[in-house]
């Protein structure tokens, strides 16, 4: 018999424990618990060091707590820059992390804006925490065949919100690209979370001329503040600057002022 090893991410002790409990009944299920991000990480790589990888992670939308070295998801398309969700978040460092693993939002209520969140963050599935014990068995092992499970009454939202997130995209790619070769530089650090002191070093460039580039990066993104730029080069999938062993930018990436 093939078994599913499940993970249950869940800051909420009893919840996680009887999940995990009416999970493990199940003959052909491996379940274990975490109860935070970082943990969850941990319980990945331990497993994956020891040849036993989980194929299914649920996690908690509201999942609390910050998790080290994932770069938190962006709201869809309203104006929250910080429109973070740590469950969801941890759904996105998995993506990159540990591609081969399937993650399953369970949440306390349906919302399509973030469920549309989580599927742009690499979800394969968004359930109630209250729904039965087999639809939950149904949606762990549908994800496993590559299908995507949302709530009927949500399909519509969540077409919607992902609509508009690609609306938004495509206006944010158009705006990246009108940007010259070094203010796109001077943006992907400062996606890095560079500040001006910091960018200056790596380009070889002055601090008076790094904040002349930020502000016109700043103008021609139509945004008045670094945040507001960061969080448009991401809907843009712009990534953080390559830095070498050094901390100085890759050759490669250099040029001229």
């Amino acid at each position: 018999m093939v078994r599913i090893r499940v993970l249950v991410v869940d800051d909420h002790r009893i919840f996680a424990e009887s999940l995990a409990a009416a999970l493990a009944a199940e003959p052909d299920v491996d379940v274990s618990a975490a109860g935070s991000g970082p943990a969850a990480l941990r319980s990945m790589e331990r497993a994956a060091a020891e040849g036993r990888r989980f194929d299914v992670l649920l996690v908690d939308a509201d999942l609390g707590g910050n998790v080290p070295g994932v770069r938190p998801a962006v709201s869809v398309h309203d104006n929250n820059e910080e429109g973070l969700v740590d469950g969801i978040s941890l759904v996105a460092g998995v993506r990159s992390g540990h591609p081969g693993v399937r993650t399953v939002v369970l949440a306390e209520k349906d919302d399509s804006r973030r469920a549309a969140l989580a599927l742009q963050a690499g979800a394969s599935g968004w359930v109630a925490k209250d729904c039965s014990l087999s639809r939950l068995l149904t949606v762990i092992r549908g994800v496993l065949r590559d299908e995507t499970h949302l709530p009927p009454a949500l399909l519509t939202g969540v077409l919607r919100e992902l609509t508009a997130a690609r609306k938004h995209r495509t206006e944010s790619e158009q705006l990246v690209e009108s940007l010259t070769p070094r203010e796109r530089e001077v943006l992907r650090c400062m996606v890095a979370g560079l500040g001006r002191k910091a960018v200056a070093e790596r380009l070889f460039l002055s601090p008076h001329t790094v904040r002349t580039h930020m502000q016109n990066v700043l103008g021609k993104l139509g945004v008045h503040s670094t945040l507001a730029a960061v969080a448009l080069a991401r809907r843009a999938g712009v990534g953080p600057v390559d830095l070498g062993p050094t901390g100085r930018i890759m050759p490669e990436e250099s040029s001229s002022a």
